[in-house]
Parts: structure tokens; C-alpha cells; sequence
């Protein structure tokens, strides 16, 4: 009974919300209300020794991404948590970021408390809920985000911020950059979704098999992200491998066909990681699988950005050919009710 009553109420909260192919036909605005509503933190690098960023899921995605883009940037460590606790080495010096899009998020609402105690500097992301009526009563620095999405929806906004955030700790306006991304994928939006089109069609026929995608260093923020999608949207199985590091042992298990359908996302950041995406689709093609190959010959915000706009659409494709419920995640709301249960 409980289950029916859940999923019962999980209908009629839907409604209410953007549904996929809403939110990403308006995926430009969440760009330009970033740029709208940024207000400068007055805060530099030099004022800390690390940087930790805190979410999960849909919240938590973009902090990965943030990561990675910075990761040549920064002179200081920044670290992603996602979980219930922060790194030891987590004290005064240390600026946390958290990202919470309901700001309930109960994983996120520790990391806030542990950060205070530890006398961090923070900073906070959030449409409301807890995170946001915390942030506000400790004067902290807070970023509003727009409400009516599903939290996985909404990564044009978590990005975006970060991407402002961080640039700001390092002497980098990314402004312009993002009005140009948000007016570039505004123009074109049509083309990328016949791109998204074409790359459904190449796995329509194998749809129910997991998908591997496998990605460099530089794009395994949006392979992850793609995996999620196809995760939540698609009900799918689908997961990331990173090379170089899988050639040292996941490869060994491509001795035959394989039930899987594999993507390869790769940039040309290291010649010697794209020779072995190169070696790997003729190996295994030789064994008749599905490879589709995604090459960005250029990586930079706007692949980022469009990479991700492209592939959030093929997770929409397959969960409406596969007649999934795009809007809900039963699963993950039973989990979130039963651990609530717990506390009572």
C-alpha cells in the first residue's frame, strides 16, 4: 500500500514540473539567468589551500564538471564530494561549495554542518528547502536557482555558476564565453537535435543492452553525465571506463561480441590516448559490436556545454522509445522514503 500511495503522489507532483524536452529547448535561459544573477564573492585563490564542492546526483554532476575544466587551471586542489562527510584536511582554509537544487538533499545538509563546525568558508547553490534557510541565517554567500525542475534538469544552472564561481577565484571572467555558448546552442538547437537523432538511431535496434561509453580524461565528466541520464530518463543500464586506465585491465574482457552497445567520447588533448580509442573500435568491430565513435577535435567550454545538450536529448530519445516514464524515478523515491522511515 505504501508503494501505490507513493507513486500515486509522485504523479501528481510531475505536473507540476518542466517536463525534458522543455527544459532543454529552454536550455539557453538557464545560461542567461546565470549571467543575470551572478553577484561576485569578492573572494581569491590565494585566500585558501584546497576547495571542495559537495552534491549529489543531478546537483553533484556539475561539480565534476567544474573539476575537470579547472583542473589545469587552478594552483589549488579542488576536490568533489559526494557523500555524507568532508576530507579530514577540510578546515578554515578551505572554501566549500554545495549544491543542493531542493536544498533537502540529506547528504549535502551533513557536509553543511560538518563545514561550519570545521569553520570553512561557504558557499551554497539551491532553489530552497533547508540548505537555502541555513545559508541565509549564517549571512553565507548564496546563489538561488530556479524552481520547477527535476534537480537532473537543471545542469545549466549548476554549471554555469560554478564555472562563474570558480573563474572568479582565479582571475577568469567566463561571461561572455557563456552568453556566446547560450546564443551558439540557441541558433543551432535544431541541428544538435538531429545530431541526437542520428546518434539514436545508431543504437535503436540494440536499445535494451547496457551501454559503455568510454571517454578520456577531459570528457569524463559528460560520460558520466550521459551514463546518469540514460540512468534516470531511459531506465537503462550504462556505464563510464576512463582510458588510459581501463586498457590496463577492463580490455582483457573484449575477447568475443559483447551485449553491450559502446560509445567512445575522446578529445585530442593527448595523442597517445586517441591512438588507443583508434585501436580499440577496430578491435571491436573485428568482433561485429556497436561502436559509435564521438570525437571532439577541439575541448573547450562550448563542447562541454554542447556534449552535453546532445546527449541529454539521445537519453530522451530512448526513454521515449522504450516508453519510460521520463519524469519519474520510483526507485529513487522509495529509497528517499524508506530512509526517512528510519529516522522516525
Amino acid at each position: 500500500m505504501f508503494y501505490i500511495k507513493l507513486f500515486y503522489l509522485r504523479s501528481k507532483i510531475i505536473k507540476t514540473l518542466v517536463t525534458h524536452e522543455k527544459s532543454l529547448e529552454q536550455y539557453h535561459e538557464q545560461l542567461e539567468y546565470v549571467l543575470s544573477n551572478y553577484q561576485s564573492h569578492g573572494l581569491k585563490q590565494g585566500d585558501f589551500k584546497n576547495i571542495v564542492i559537495g552534491g549529489l546526483g543531478g546537483s553533484g554532476i556539475g561539480a565534476k564538471l567544474a573539476q575537470n575544466w579547472f583542473y589545469r587551471l587552478s594552483e589549488i586542489p579542488i576536490n568533489v564530494v559526494n557523500d555524507y562527510h568532508l576530507p579530514n584536511f577540510v578546515n578554515e582554509n578551505t572554501l566549500v561549495i554545495l549544491q543542493s537544487y531542493s536544498g533537502n538533499t540529506e547528504e549535502t545538509l551533513n557536509l553543511f554542518s560538518e563545514a561550519k563546525e570545521k569553520g570553512a568558508r561557504i558557499i551554497v547553490l539551491a532553489s530552497g528547502g533547508k540548505l537555502e534557510d541555513l545559508a541565509k541565517k549564517e549571512n553565507y554567500t548564496f546563489y538561488s536557482l530556479v524552481k520547477g525542475f527535476q534537480p537532473r534538469q537543471t545542469i545549466g544552472y549548476g554549471l554555469s555558476f560554478l564555472t562563474l564561481i570558480l573563474g572568479e577565484l582565479i582571475g577568469i571572467d567566463y561571461s561572455d564565453e557563456i552568453q556566446k555558448i547560450a546564443e551558439e546552442i540557441k541558433t543551432n538547437q535544431d541541428r544538435r537535435i538531429d545530431s541526437a537523432k542520428t546518434i539514436f538511431n545508431f543504437f535503436k535496434s540494440s536499445i535494451q543492452q547496457k551501454f559503455v561509453i568510454l571517454c578520456d580524461r577531459a570528457m569524463e565528466p559528460v560520460a558520466i553525465r550521459f551514463a546518469q541520464q540514460i540512468n534516470e530518463n531511459s531506465k537503462l543500464e550504462a556505464f563510464v571506463q576512463t582510458i588510459p586506465e581501463h586498457n590496463h585491465n577492463v580490455l582483457e574482457s573484449y575477447t568475443d561480441k559483447l551485449a553491450s552497445n559502446f560509445i567512445f567520447i575522446y578529445t585530442s588533448e593527448n595523442e597517445r590516448v586517441a591512438s588507443r580509442f583508434e585501436f580499440l573500435q577496430g578491435h571491436l568491430e573485428l568482433d561485429n559490436n556497436s561502436v559509435l565513435p564521438l570525437y571532439i577535435p577541439e575541448y573547450s567550454l562550448m563542447t562541454i556545454y554542447d556534449m552535453i545538450y546532445r546527449t541529454d536529448w539521445v537519453s530522451v530519445f530512448f526513454a521515449n522509445e522504450l516508453d519510460a516514464a521520463l519524469m519519474e524515478v520510483p526507485m529513487i523515491s522509495q529509497l528517499k522514503e524508506y530512509l526517512a522511515n528510519l529516522n522516525d
